[in-house]
Protein backbone atom coordinates (compact mmCIF):
# COMPACT_ATOMS: atom_id res chain seq x y z
CA UNK A 1 0.00 0.00 0.00
CA UNK A 2 1.34 3.54 -0.93
CA UNK A 3 1.65 6.25 1.68
CA UNK A 4 0.44 9.28 0.36
CA UNK A 5 1.80 12.14 2.81
CA UNK A 6 -0.76 15.16 3.85
CA UNK A 7 0.41 18.57 2.64
CA UNK A 8 2.47 20.62 4.74
CA UNK A 9 -0.33 23.42 4.93
CA UNK A 10 -2.03 20.33 6.86
CA UNK A 11 -0.02 21.03 9.65
CA UNK A 12 -1.71 24.62 10.41
CA UNK A 13 -4.84 22.20 11.25
CA UNK A 14 -5.03 21.81 15.22
CA UNK A 15 -5.79 18.12 14.43
CA UNK A 16 -2.51 17.52 13.06
CA UNK A 17 -0.05 20.55 14.50
CA UNK A 18 -1.19 20.24 18.48
CA UNK A 19 -0.39 16.57 18.64
CA UNK A 20 3.34 17.50 17.29
CA UNK A 21 3.30 20.38 20.05
CA UNK A 22 2.55 17.34 22.71
CA UNK A 23 5.00 14.91 21.42
CA UNK A 24 7.32 17.85 21.82
CA UNK A 25 6.15 18.82 25.46
CA UNK A 26 6.02 15.10 26.09
CA UNK A 27 9.90 14.53 25.42
CA UNK A 28 11.03 17.32 27.78
CA UNK A 29 8.80 16.11 30.57
CA UNK A 30 11.09 13.93 31.88
CA UNK A 31 14.20 16.03 32.23
CA UNK A 32 11.93 18.08 34.37
CA UNK A 33 11.42 17.69 38.08
CA UNK A 34 8.02 15.24 38.31
CA UNK A 35 7.65 15.11 42.12
CA UNK A 36 9.00 17.51 44.86
CA UNK A 37 9.50 16.47 48.78
CA UNK A 38 9.74 19.23 51.23
CA UNK A 39 11.02 18.25 54.89
CA UNK A 40 11.58 19.73 58.39
CA UNK A 41 13.11 17.47 60.87
CA UNK A 42 14.20 18.31 64.25
CA UNK A 43 17.98 16.96 63.27
CA UNK A 44 18.21 19.85 61.36
CA UNK A 45 16.49 22.65 62.71
CA UNK A 46 17.60 25.35 60.58
CA UNK A 47 17.28 23.91 57.20
CA UNK A 48 14.60 22.51 55.02
CA UNK A 49 15.30 20.04 53.26
CA UNK A 50 14.01 19.47 49.60
CA UNK A 51 14.25 16.65 46.84
CA UNK A 52 13.03 16.37 43.42
CA UNK A 53 12.62 13.07 42.00
CA UNK A 54 12.34 12.63 38.09
CA UNK A 55 10.71 10.16 35.42
CA UNK A 56 14.10 8.57 35.01
CA UNK A 57 16.20 6.59 38.09
CA UNK A 58 17.75 10.27 39.49
CA UNK A 59 16.85 12.03 42.76
CA UNK A 60 18.08 15.62 43.10
CA UNK A 61 18.47 18.18 46.08
CA UNK A 62 19.61 17.11 49.84
CA UNK A 63 18.90 13.18 48.99
CA UNK A 64 22.12 12.30 50.85
CA UNK A 65 20.35 13.94 54.29
CA UNK A 66 17.51 12.29 53.49
CA UNK A 67 18.75 9.27 53.67
CA UNK A 68 20.64 9.85 56.98
CA UNK A 69 17.17 10.77 58.47
CA UNK A 70 15.56 7.99 56.52
CA UNK A 71 17.75 4.85 57.45
CA UNK A 72 17.04 5.87 61.37
CA UNK A 73 13.02 3.89 60.72
CA UNK A 74 14.22 1.96 57.60
CA UNK A 75 12.76 3.72 54.58
CA UNK A 76 14.91 3.46 51.57
CA UNK A 77 14.85 5.06 47.91
CA UNK A 78 13.78 2.85 45.40
CA UNK A 79 16.48 0.22 43.47
CA UNK A 80 15.32 1.16 39.85
CA UNK A 81 17.51 -3.35 39.05
CA UNK A 82 18.11 -2.20 35.28
CA UNK A 83 19.61 1.78 35.85
CA UNK A 84 22.30 3.06 37.81
CA UNK A 85 20.92 5.71 39.86
CA UNK A 86 22.72 8.89 41.61
CA UNK A 87 22.82 6.90 44.52
CA UNK A 88 23.62 3.28 46.15
CA UNK A 89 20.34 1.69 46.35
CA UNK A 90 20.27 -0.29 49.68
CA UNK A 91 20.08 -3.89 50.26
CA UNK A 92 16.56 -3.72 52.09
CA UNK A 93 15.02 -1.06 49.58
CA UNK A 94 12.61 -2.33 47.19
CA UNK A 95 12.68 -3.12 43.38
CA UNK A 96 11.21 -0.80 40.73
CA UNK A 97 12.29 -1.85 37.87
CA UNK A 98 8.98 0.07 36.28
CA UNK A 99 11.44 2.96 36.96
CA UNK A 100 13.94 2.01 34.50
CA UNK A 101 11.53 2.32 31.68
CA UNK A 102 9.72 5.64 32.65
CA UNK A 103 11.67 7.60 29.93
CA UNK A 104 10.72 5.48 27.30
CA UNK A 105 7.32 5.27 27.69
CA UNK A 106 7.33 9.10 27.40
CA UNK A 107 9.43 8.68 24.19
CA UNK A 108 6.91 5.93 23.02
CA UNK A 109 4.05 8.14 23.82
CA UNK A 110 5.68 11.26 21.94
CA UNK A 111 6.29 9.39 18.71
CA UNK A 112 2.68 8.44 18.66
CA UNK A 113 1.65 11.47 18.56
CA UNK A 114 3.68 12.44 15.19
CA UNK A 115 2.90 9.09 13.98
CA UNK A 116 -0.98 10.03 14.14
CA UNK A 117 0.01 13.86 12.60
CA UNK A 118 1.20 12.17 9.66
CA UNK A 119 -2.01 10.23 8.90
CA UNK A 120 -2.59 10.67 5.19
CA UNK A 121 -6.22 10.84 4.90
CA UNK A 122 -9.04 12.37 7.63
CA UNK A 123 -10.51 8.89 8.41
CA UNK A 124 -7.25 7.51 9.55
CA UNK A 125 -6.57 10.47 11.36
CA UNK A 126 -9.53 10.63 13.56
CA UNK A 127 -8.81 7.02 14.50
CA UNK A 128 -5.67 7.94 15.50
CA UNK A 129 -6.08 10.63 17.47
CA UNK A 130 -8.96 8.52 19.66
CA UNK A 131 -6.58 6.09 19.81
CA UNK A 132 -3.68 8.10 20.95
CA UNK A 133 -5.75 9.78 23.14
CA UNK A 134 -7.25 6.83 24.46
CA UNK A 135 -3.77 5.10 25.17
CA UNK A 136 -1.68 7.97 26.20
CA UNK A 137 -4.42 8.63 29.74
CA UNK A 138 -4.17 4.86 30.49
CA UNK A 139 -0.45 4.71 30.09
CA UNK A 140 -0.12 7.82 32.45
CA UNK A 141 -2.82 6.75 34.89
CA UNK A 142 -1.55 3.20 35.20
CA UNK A 143 2.23 5.02 36.01
CA UNK A 144 0.13 6.96 38.62
CA UNK A 145 -0.96 4.15 40.02
CA UNK A 146 2.07 2.16 40.48
CA UNK A 147 3.90 4.98 41.74
CA UNK A 148 1.36 5.05 44.45
CA UNK A 149 1.71 1.49 45.17
CA UNK A 150 5.46 2.07 45.21
CA UNK A 151 4.96 4.61 47.68
CA UNK A 152 2.77 2.06 49.49
CA UNK A 153 4.66 -0.93 49.56
CA UNK A 154 8.31 1.62 50.65
CA UNK A 155 5.83 2.74 53.51
CA UNK A 156 5.06 -0.55 54.65
CA UNK A 157 7.68 -3.04 53.98
CA UNK A 158 10.19 -0.93 56.76
CA UNK A 159 13.41 -2.55 57.50
CA UNK A 160 12.97 -4.19 61.05
CA UNK A 161 16.74 -3.75 61.78
CA UNK A 162 16.36 0.03 62.14
CA UNK A 163 17.68 2.05 64.76
CA UNK A 164 14.07 3.63 65.48
CA UNK A 165 11.87 0.88 66.22
CA UNK A 166 7.95 0.85 66.74
CA UNK A 167 7.31 3.26 63.42
CA UNK A 168 4.22 2.03 61.90
CA UNK A 169 3.69 1.91 58.19
CA UNK A 170 3.03 4.86 56.21
CA UNK A 171 2.19 5.86 52.70
CA UNK A 172 3.77 8.88 51.11
CA UNK A 173 0.72 10.45 49.09
CA UNK A 174 1.56 11.74 45.66
CA UNK A 175 0.38 15.74 47.34
CA UNK A 176 -0.01 15.99 50.58
CA UNK A 177 1.48 16.20 53.99
CA UNK A 178 2.42 13.53 56.27
CA UNK A 179 4.16 13.01 59.44
CA UNK A 180 6.46 10.24 60.27
CA UNK A 181 8.36 10.22 63.50
CA UNK A 182 9.61 14.06 64.26
CA UNK A 183 10.03 13.97 60.34
CA UNK A 184 7.02 16.38 58.71
CA UNK A 185 7.23 16.04 54.68
CA UNK A 186 5.03 17.65 52.36
CA UNK A 187 5.05 16.54 48.40
CA UNK A 188 4.06 18.57 45.64
CA UNK A 189 3.77 17.31 41.58
CA UNK A 190 6.52 18.73 39.88
CA UNK A 191 6.71 21.26 36.81
CA UNK A 192 7.22 17.96 34.77
CA UNK A 193 4.08 16.54 35.78
CA UNK A 194 2.71 19.94 34.53
CA UNK A 195 3.89 20.05 31.32
CA UNK A 196 2.56 16.55 30.99
CA UNK A 197 -0.40 17.06 32.23
CA UNK A 198 -0.19 20.36 29.44
CA UNK A 199 0.46 17.98 26.92
CA UNK A 200 -3.08 15.88 27.23
CA UNK A 201 -4.44 19.04 26.89
CA UNK A 202 -3.26 19.44 23.67
CA UNK A 203 -4.38 16.24 22.41
CA UNK A 204 -7.52 16.67 23.99
CA UNK A 205 -8.45 19.91 21.87
CA UNK A 206 -7.13 18.24 18.84
CA UNK A 207 -9.36 15.27 19.45
CA UNK A 208 -11.87 18.06 19.53
CA UNK A 209 -11.19 19.43 16.72
CA UNK A 210 -11.19 15.90 14.61
CA UNK A 211 -13.60 16.46 12.21
CA UNK A 212 -12.49 19.91 11.48
CA UNK A 213 -9.96 21.65 9.70
CA UNK A 214 -9.36 25.02 11.86
CA UNK A 215 -6.12 26.47 12.40
CA UNK A 216 -4.27 28.01 15.13
CA UNK A 217 -5.81 31.51 14.01
CA UNK A 218 -9.57 30.70 13.80
CA UNK A 219 -9.37 29.54 17.43
CA UNK A 220 -9.78 32.96 19.05
CA UNK A 221 -13.04 33.37 17.02
CA UNK A 222 -14.15 29.80 17.74
CA UNK A 223 -13.15 30.32 21.48
CA UNK A 224 -15.09 33.78 20.95
CA UNK A 225 -18.20 32.32 19.37
CA UNK A 226 -18.67 29.85 22.14
CA UNK A 227 -18.26 32.25 24.62
CA UNK A 228 -20.84 34.66 23.22
CA UNK A 229 -23.67 31.63 22.74
CA UNK A 230 -22.87 30.80 26.67
CA UNK A 231 -23.51 34.51 27.30
CA UNK A 232 -26.33 34.59 25.69
CA UNK A 233 -27.61 30.52 27.25
CA UNK A 234 -26.82 32.48 30.52
CA UNK A 235 -28.84 35.47 29.54
CA UNK A 236 -31.74 33.18 28.13
CA UNK A 237 -32.00 30.86 31.52
CA UNK A 238 -30.96 33.45 34.20
CA UNK A 239 -32.85 36.78 35.66
CA UNK A 240 -31.27 39.63 34.00
CA UNK A 241 -30.67 43.18 35.12
CA UNK A 242 -33.81 44.47 33.74
CA UNK A 243 -36.16 41.49 35.22
CA UNK A 244 -35.02 42.64 38.25
CA UNK A 245 -35.20 46.23 37.52
CA UNK A 246 -39.05 45.57 36.84
CA UNK A 247 -39.31 43.23 39.58
CA UNK A 248 -38.12 45.81 42.01
CA UNK A 249 -40.41 48.58 40.52
CA UNK A 250 -43.15 45.89 41.11
CA UNK A 251 -42.85 45.77 44.42
CA UNK A 252 -41.70 49.51 45.10
CA UNK A 253 -45.02 50.24 43.51
CA UNK A 254 -47.17 47.74 45.81
CA UNK A 255 -45.52 49.04 48.82
CA UNK A 256 -45.92 52.67 48.03
CA UNK A 257 -49.39 52.19 46.95
CA UNK A 258 -49.90 49.93 50.39
CA UNK A 259 -48.43 53.19 51.81
CA UNK A 260 -51.02 55.52 50.15
CA UNK A 261 -54.04 53.19 51.41
CA UNK A 262 -52.74 53.34 55.10
CA UNK A 263 -52.20 56.75 55.19
CA UNK A 264 -55.59 57.60 53.53
CA UNK A 265 -57.52 54.93 56.28
CA UNK A 266 -55.55 57.03 59.11
CA UNK A 267 -56.51 60.44 57.90
CA UNK A 268 -60.25 59.31 57.00
CA UNK A 269 -62.87 60.97 59.78
CA UNK A 270 -64.69 58.29 62.37
CA UNK A 271 -68.29 58.32 61.60
CA UNK A 272 -70.46 59.57 65.19
CA UNK A 273 -71.05 56.61 66.91
CA UNK A 274 -75.36 56.45 66.50
CA UNK A 275 -75.89 53.46 68.81
CA UNK A 276 -78.95 54.38 71.21
CA UNK A 277 -78.13 54.72 74.34
CA UNK A 278 -79.19 56.52 78.02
Amino acid sequence: MQYDPPDLGEFTQLRRALPVAAAALLLLAPILPMWHIVVDAVQYPDTTLRLHLHAYPFIGGDYEEMHSLNKYIGFYYPDPVFWQPNYEPHPNAIKVPEWSFGPFAFVALALAGLFVALAPDGDRLRRGLKYQLGGSITVLTVMLVDIQYRLYQAGHTLDPDAPVMGVEGFTPPLWGKYEVANITSYSRIGIGAYVTAFAIGLLVVAFYYRDSPATLGDLPDRVGGRIERAREWFEDNTVGDDEWAEDRELHEGDDEEGVRAARSDSEAPSKPDRSGGD
